[in-house]
């Protein structure tokens, strides 16, 4: 049952959204279609998509980063890169031998590195019988030491990669001339175990994040070059260009490489010493040697760590984690371009789906978290179980669902607005404006139930027009029915009643709920009065359109106070708000009483004692059909003179008391008005009054 109800949710949140218009229904589209764009590709865009305007010159086929979200991508994946990063004692596989600043100052020379050095350490170090030697090092201008270290690598035994770079892919670091010089002087190195070695590291966005790119004119790089050439060729990770995996060290300044002061091979009497030499050899033999320089100001490299521990490593470290990286078989597996998409329009998909969903309250909270926490934790749970995450959405995840969201919501909301426009407009054709809209922000006054109410009624009719109907086109009984009813209800509506019903040509209106207001009686009594005005100007405006059109009558009115059962009747599929009771009927018998009675506007005492007005005269009492207890009737009469109502009050006195002179003050009072045939009808009723002083209506 559950389901039922949420699917029914979701259909009728489909429907809110769909009669927001075409319009906002496209604009909605778009929306979902961006927010699935950027759900794909919020670390790149491809450059196939980018305009050649924007493309950089160089870098023609390079994607471009993301604005905006590329940065959040890349914070997010060092952030998880960082907090799931293996701890490590010290790797005892690599060994890096290094010029540091102690060692720039003892040999007076800053750069390039001092080669007569190396060319020493080297062949010591060629003795310890290392697995490989890779040489992080430039020789790309010359030097005096040159034919002395060429000398010393064309005769190494152990497989030595010498560093290599060039203008095309290096750019910062060497120009064409230095180049040239680079591969002369590697060029002489043929025929020996000494072969070049890329050094070139990905530096995209300014942080090394991923292995370098496989570039044909490159040889391999140094790492994965001295593996090959230890016979690991297996474990060299042929043509991987995934995420660099980095590690922190077990222990707080406790290095994760063996590190070795280049300065500690050219001591000759350290060397001298068995211990020290054991000890060096220990660190050396069976190990790859890195060989470069851990200089503070030079060759820095940001990694994926860098944000979180403050620090950015030397080139020859990062060096060191890609051979560690190879040992170990971390080769990352990537999520496949079609993953991705499924995982884009998954993420749209929920958004889209919550977003129709009409649930309020700790629910929606309760699923938008969920669903928020899943976006963020899936890509820290894939780099823990050793899936590539470099690539991986979590910021786009995450905006693109707020996109597809906020534009689903937002288009139900614009179809609520239109809703509400049109339960305004339509509420405004039976209600007053300001109790509409109390009525929308306050639904409950309007539950599917009866209560009793203290109700102004009122009842009009429409004089001869049912007779009138059949004697002209029925177009024109439609057109002239709508303007009547037009008329009637603006009157009812400016004086802040509620239309309860249209009966062919009569209007039935009330007041007192669904909100009572304290003037609900002038209100009620001036609509009357304003009412059978209305039909007049309407009777005026007939005659003027078309002279052949039958003569239309007068509208009367009946008004009463009194209870009702007031409330939205009909069952939960069709319902209509009304009011229901005596008081209904016996508004519905002083409207059909104002044919007899000579009257236009008719209502009890009990409607004009609550009405506030003063306008009233007396009318006297009638037996109304279909009922026992007689009425008092009083009618609006605003021009009628004060003297004279009083007259007529004092003569319904009279007659309630047998006296015969009622008959003469009525006629007294008629003979000053004799065009009144209100006042001649009610001469000729108290000359004709049955029991208790009240004329029985045939």
């Amino acid at each position: 049952m559950s389901e039922d109800r949420d699917d029914n949710l979701l259909l009728r949140g489909w429907r809110n959204v769909r009669e927001a218009g075409p319009r906002r229904l496209a604009l909605t589209a778009l929306l979902v279609l961006l927010a699935l764009l950027i759900a794909r590709f919020s670390w790149d865009i491809p450059w196939q998509a980018i305009p050649e305007a924007l493309r950089t010159q160089g870098a023609e086929q390079t994607d471009m980063k993301t604005p905006g979200t590329g940065d959040a991508e890349r914070a997010l994946y060092d952030l998880r890169s960082s907090l799931l990063a293996d701890r490590i004692e010290q790797d005892d596989r690599i060994t890096m031998v290094v010029y540091d600043d102690q060692t720039l100052i003892n040999a007076r020379k800053r750069s390039p590195l001092d080669r007569g050095m190396l060319a020493r350490a080297l062949r010591i170090i060629d003795d310890m019988e290392p697995k490989a030697i890779g040489l992080d090092i430039l020789f790309d201008q010359p030097q005096d030491e040159d034919a002395e270290l060429i000398a010393t690598l064309r005769a190494m035994q152990t497989p030595t990669l010498v560093g290599y770079a060039n203008f095309a892919t290096n750019q910062a670091d060497i120009v064409y001339d230095q180049q040239v010089y680079l591969e002369e002087f590697l060029a002489q190195l043929e025929g020996s175990n000494a072969r070049p070695a890329s050094i070139r590291l990905d530096n995209t966005h300014g942080v090394t994040r991923k292995w370098p790119s496989i570039e044909p004119d490159l040889p391999p790089v140094l790492g994965r070059a001295m593996l090959r050439e230890a016979g690991e060729a297996d474990s060299a990770f042929p043509g991987y260009e995934g995420s660099l995996r980095y590690r922190h060290p077990a222990f707080e300044n406790e290095p994760m490489y063996g590190r070795l002061q280049i300065d500690n091979f050219l001591d000759p009497v350290l060397m001298e010493i068995p211990e020290v030499r054991a000890m060096l050899r220990e660190q050396i033999e069976g190990r790859y040697v890195l060989v470069g320089g851990d200089i503070i100001d030079y060759d820095r490299v940001q990694t994926t760590l860098s944000s979180v521990i403050g620090e950015n490593p030397a080139g020859l470290r990062v060096h060191a984690d890609m051979i560690a990286q190879m040992l170990d078989g971390e080769r990352r597996r990537p999520l496949s371009g079609a993953m991705l998409w499924v995982m884009a329009l998954l993420v749209v998909t929920t958004a889209v789906l919550t977003g129709l969903l009409e649930w309020s309250g700790w629910r929606i909270y309760t699923l938008v978290v969920g669903q928020f926490a899943l976006f963020i934790g899936l890509p820290f749970l894939l780099e823990w179980r050793g899936v590539e995450t470099l690539g991986v959405p979590a910021a786009g995840w995450l905006l693109g669902w707020i996109v597809a969201f906020t534009a689903v919501v937002s288009a139900a909301r614009a179809s609520g607005a239109v809703q509400r426009n049109f339960a305004q407009g339509a509420l405004g054709k039976y209600l007053p404006r300001e109790m509409a809209q109390e009525i929308l922000d306050n639904p409950q006054l309007l539950a599917l139930h009866g209560e009793k109410k203290e109700l102004f009624v009122l009842f009009s009719d429409l004089e001869g027009f049912t007779k009138m109907s059949h004697a002209i086109e029925p177009e024109m009984v439609a057109k002239l029915l709508n303007r009547y009813l037009d008329m009637l209800s603006d009157v009812v509506l400016e004086h802040g009643g509620v239309i309860d019903k249209f009966v062919g040509d009569a209007v039935v209106a009330f007041w007192g709920a669904p909100i009572a207001r304290p003037d609900d009686g002038e209100r009620a009594a001036r609509a009357g009065y304003a009412l059978w005005r209305a039909g007049e100007a309407f009777r005026e405006e007939v005659g003027a359109m078309d002279a052949t059109l039958p003569k239309i009558g007068k509208t009367r009115v009946g008004l009463h106070y009194g209870e009702a059962v007031v409330g939205n009747f009909g069952g939960e599929n069709r319902i209509q708000y009304t009011a229901l009771g005596d008081s209904m009927n016996t508004a519905a018998r002083l409207e059909a009483a104002n044919k007899a009675l000579d009257s236009s506007v008719m209502a009890s005492r009990e409607f004009a004692d609550r009405s506030g007005m003063d306008w009233w005269r007396p009318m006297g009492a009638v037996v109304l059909r279909g009922r026992a207890k007689p009425v008092e009737l009083m009618e609006p009469a605003p021009d009628f003179p004060a003297p004279d109502r009083q007259r007529l009050a004092d003569a319904y006195k009279a007659a309630r008391n047998g006296d015969a002179k009622a008959v003469d003050i009525v006629r007294d009072v008629s003979a000053r008005h004799p065009h009144d045939a209100a006042l001649k009808n009610l001469l000729y009723r108290m000359q004709n009054l049955g029991d208790g002083g009240a004329y029985v209506l045939g």
